[in-house]
């Protein structure tokens, strides 16, 4: 199981894509969360396996319609501890 750190900039606050990414997460199998950042990113901790975080990490340039993504700053690990679903944090 591999682990996804990723900040997304860009238009991505106030436009749905914390509620966006959580639904995509979900339909890919992926588990993890997402939350937005005091200086307007939004980060993304997910876990899955490569070809899950490949078509994740696709998703997240695309976004929700609204969303305008600049930037994906995104790195992976091996996941040490497993997530059992994939939420929004406040």
């Amino acid at each position: 199981m591999q682990e996804m750190s990723a900040i997304i900039r860009g238009r991505v606050q106030g436009v749905w894509f914390r509620g966006w990414t959580r639904e995509t997460a979900r339909s890919l199998g992926v588990t993890g969360w997402v939350r937005n950042l005091p200086d307007g990113a939004v980060e993304v901790l997910a876990q899955g396996n490569e070809q899950q975080l490949d078509h994740l990490e696709t998703r997240l340039w695309q976004g929700p319609s609204l969303a305008r993504v600049t930037a994906i700053e995104s790195r992976r690990t091996d996941a040490d501890t497993l997530l059992a679903d994939f939420s929004v944090r406040r």
